[in-house]
């Protein structure tokens, strides 16, 4: 997964709304602290991810972010691993109608970044950007320097604004005489450039015309002070961009780079309503709504009609007028449409003005085909490490990392965020084999890692639709023993219980070996790492004996007793679920668990120390386990967030009156948090979405909300997992409503940030982080493979969350 560099701040969840919005078509500051006009909204340095093209100066199109990261880079197509600036300090200047970003280039010893693969230069310097509208449709962007740059810089720092590819593909551009066609692919010649290898040029010049031929996406930008380049930043590195740069000059420093940008704005452009419903649909008996999200300036609430599909077309069910949702939520209107009384089992599709849904179902075994069963069936087999995986004519991947692994080298910051202490724990030495992890576990998401919480998370899950669901499903063959996988081969075993040996052959072979768990596996190099090949191609698949390059995995250890207490839980969890299918494996999981436990408990976070406790106790029912968790009784109602819904799984095992009562307690308190929290938002869930989207955070909350309301149902609703739910399944913000889950329902994220995302594909199954936000209010969901904020697969987190949701609620109403 791609890891975050910069500090991340709570996103509010709710804007001030602008009280000129509806009343001027004129560029002008908002109380959100962005440009705003009909039509177009320029964002000045609001976010904080230039790693995922979402800061610097950043323009929204008729609802579009079309550019962004507007800001000086010192190569001319930086990537995720390029120097950046720091942010210093921002002004918004009603009274000028304008906003200034201060930023700085640190010197290497200034760099706060920690490991960056690529050298940070020696470059001190700091500068403003300023943006301020000049018309209807226009603005400047200027940049001031507090120095000139040395001469051996000059040339190399520039002023960067990217545009997005998926919006241009096929379009044209002008660049004063020049002309031509934006490209499906990077193309050369290529030349030798500061920071390695791009693309010439497309063209250069002084006035850029953006997708002339296209009025919605039409963008004009004029230098003034020297030439822009369109360059193609694909040809380094695929996730790159169109960029549009200008170089800084020699001695300049007031107004080194002033460019005028220009949008063309349809007059009297409104945000088309959008009609949000589950791309599956809904049992007879769960609440159905339908939202609705509107243009800001739009408060008319329109009639909404429900179709059932017949063989001879439809016939009308429902006719209601669209009711407005009473809040404020992002930059939209938002209205709901209650269709719960309809429980005829059916095909339907609602329609909403112009606007008219996919068809879904209604109907008791809605959950029952092709919703959970694509990530059992595709997801998991197609990231199940050390084996080869086919899919009759089609192979998935090659056996792979037969070669793992290897000790990490001590005191060492790896560009993934792993980091190796003074010490590797283990009596194994800094590159030295550690035998058993070459067997086993999961590829974490796009970049092939296998982090122990993922792995044990996975294992959780799993081991949990096992034992909450009892369910026994066989379409895949798992042959350990020749490391075959071949998917819709059934085999006699339940799939979930040998994914479930899966995952702790990898976690149990690392502790038989070194007497504790590892923390993570991951290629050692940055070249290794970006592969977007097949995963068997990543290492010769050789042991490392020194006659050779070392492309082995690097294993990692780390004292944590948090990530111990959780990987305990699932230990547990897993021994109960291997019951009856391997009692060795499963009595070496218990063993393991309790070991792990014992040397971590009394470190670890009340939260996660109560759910290994409730695991172990559910494993074992030891009296001396439950007498230990009510002795936490005071820890657990402080912290009743993290620990009450793990706890709610043992409480019909304690008889304490006392315990009892003090968690009820809180529990009620902490339910009404989440009543206040989920009613802040249109769709019964609650939303802080950070960088990525605000899926997976959603899945794991209705996890567990599913879990505190078996505990105590007359506290806890349903409602909110069967919302998190159909937020996944596309009830969620913005105007791409698709399935989070790749190929489930009539549409879904068919291009995703996967393994194989070089091929514009998509994984069944896999279930994306979803629908991110750019700061302040944009919520945003593009077809593109290279975002992981919004696209990118994980397991555990991601796509086992996934299956339990459903599950849950389908075992919810079919009680």
């Amino acid at each position: 997964m791609a890891k975050l560099s910069l500090k991340l701040f709570m996103l509010p969840l709710v804007l001030l709304l602008t009280a000129a919005a509806g009343s001027t078509s004129r560029l002008t500051l908002n109380e959100a602290e962005y440009f705003e006009r009909p039509g177009l909204n320029v964002i000045v340095f609001s976010d904080i991810y230039p790693d995922g093209h979402q800061t610097g100066v950043t323009v929204i199109q008729h609802g579009t972010r079309v550019a962004a990261n507007g800001d000086l880079r010192l190569e001319a197509s930086p990537g995720q691993w390029s120097p950046m600036p720091v942010s210093v300090s921002r002004t918004v200047n009603h009274e000028t109608n304008s906003i200034t970003q201060r930023l700085a280039y640190p010197d290497p010893s200034k760099n706060q970044r920690g490991f960056n693969p690529i050298e940070y230069p020696d470059l001190d310097f700091a500068y403003d950007v300023t943006v301020t509208p000049i018309d209807d449709d226009s603005f400047r962007i200027r940049v001031d320097l507090d120095e000139p740059l040395p001469a051996e810089w000059i040339g190399r720092v520039g002023f960067n604004l990217e545009l997005f590819p998926g919006e241009l593909f096929g379009k044209s551009w002008l660049l004063d005489g020049q002309s031509g066609i934006f490209p499906r692919q990077a193309n050369g010649p290529v030349v030798e450039a500061y920071g390695g290898p791009l693309a010439e040029p497309l063209a250069r010049g002084r006035t850029l015309t953006v997708a002339p031929d296209d009025d919605l996406r039409r963008l004009q930008i004029d230098s003034r002070t020297g030439t822009l380049e369109l360059i193609d930043g694909r040809a380094n590195h695929n996730n790159g961009w169109f960029i549009v740069r200008g170089a800084i000059p020699a001695g300049a420093t007031d107004n080194a780079i002033e460019w005028i940008v220009s949008a063309n704005v349809v007059e009297n452009w409104r945000y088309a309503p959008v009609l949000q419903v589950s791309q599956i649909g809904y049992h007879p008996d769960q609440p159905k709504r339908a939202i609705i999200e509107q243009d800001r300036r739009d408060t008319e609430a329109r009639e909404a009609v429900l179709y059932r599909l017949t063989q001879t077309g439809r016939e009308e069910v429902l006719r209601a007028r669209a009711q407005p949702w009473d809040g404020q939520f992002l930059r939209y209107n938002y209205f709901q449409v209650d269709f719960t009384n309809v429980r005829t089992p059916g095909m339907y599709v609602m329609t909403y003005g112009d606007a008219t849904t996919n068809p879904f179902k209604i109907g008791a075994d809605v959950y029952d085909r092709h919703v959970w069963q694509p990530t059992l069936e595709y997801f998991l087999p197609a990231q199940m490490c050390h084996m080869l995986v086919r899919e009759r004519y089609r192979v998935w991947h090659g056996l792979d990392h037969l070669d793992d692994a290897r000790m990490a080298p001590i005191n060492l910051n790896h560009f993934d965020g792993y980091v190796q202490g003074a010490s590797t724990l283990t009596s194994f030495q800094p590159g030295e084999r550690v035998p058993g992890l070459d067997r086993g576990g999961w590829h974490d998401a796009g970049d092939y890692d296998m982090r122990v919480e993922s792995q044990m998370g996975t294992v959780w899950l799993l081991s949990k639709m096992v034992t909450e669901f009892g369910v026994n499903y066989d379409a895949t063959h798992i042959d350990q023993a020749r490391r075959l996988v071949e998917i819709r081969v059934p085999d006699g075993r339940n799939d979930v219980q040998q994914q479930i040996e899966h995952g702790l052959l990898s976690v149990l072979g690392g502790y038989r070996a070194m007497g504790r768990l590892y923390r993570g596996i991951i290629e050692p190099t940055l070249e290794q790492y970006v592969l977007l090949g097949d995963i068997s191609t990543q290492t010769d698949n050789l042991a490392f004996d020194g006659a050779r390059p070392a492309d082995d995995r690097w294993v990692f250890t780390e004292d944590n007793p948090n990530r111990e207490l959780d990987a305990a839980a699932g230990l547990a969890a897993a021994s109960v679920a291997l019951r009856g299918y391997d009692r060795a494996l499963s009595d070496e999981a218990l063993a393991t668990a309790r070991a792990v436990f014992d040397r971590a408990a009394d470190r670890g976070r009340p939260g996660v120390r109560a759910f290994a406790l409730s695991e172990l106790i559910l494993a074992t029912r030891e009296p001396a386990l439950i007498a230990r968790l009510i002795s936490m009784r005071e820890e657990i109602v402080a912290n009743i967030g993290e620990a009450g819904w793990a706890v709610g799984q043992v409480m019909p095992l304690i008889r304490d009156r006392a315990f009892r009562r003090d968690i009820e307690a809180a529990i009620r308190t902490q339910q009404a948090e989440v009543t206040a929290q989920s009613a802040a938002t249109p769709y019964g869930v609650p939303y802080q979405p950070r960088i990525w989207g605000a899926g997976w955070d959603i899945q794991e909350f209705g996890v567990r909300q599913y879990f505190l309301h078996k505990a105590w149902p007359e506290i806890a609703s349903s409602t909110p997992y069967v919302n998190a739910l159909n937020f996944v399944l596309g009830v969620h913000p913005g105007e791409n409503t698709m399935s989070f889950a790749s190929g489930v329902g009539a549409s879904s994220a068919t291009t995703a940030y996967g393994t194989n995302r070089a091929d514009w594909s998509y994984i069944p199954g896999g279930v994306i982080s979803g629908t991110n936000l750019v700061r302040p209010d944009l919520p945003e969901l593009k077809i593109w493979p290279y975002f992981w904020q919004q696209t990118e697969y994980v397991i555990g987190g991601g796509a086992e969350n996934y299956m339990f949701l459903v599950l849950a609620v389908d075992h919810t109403y079919a009680r």
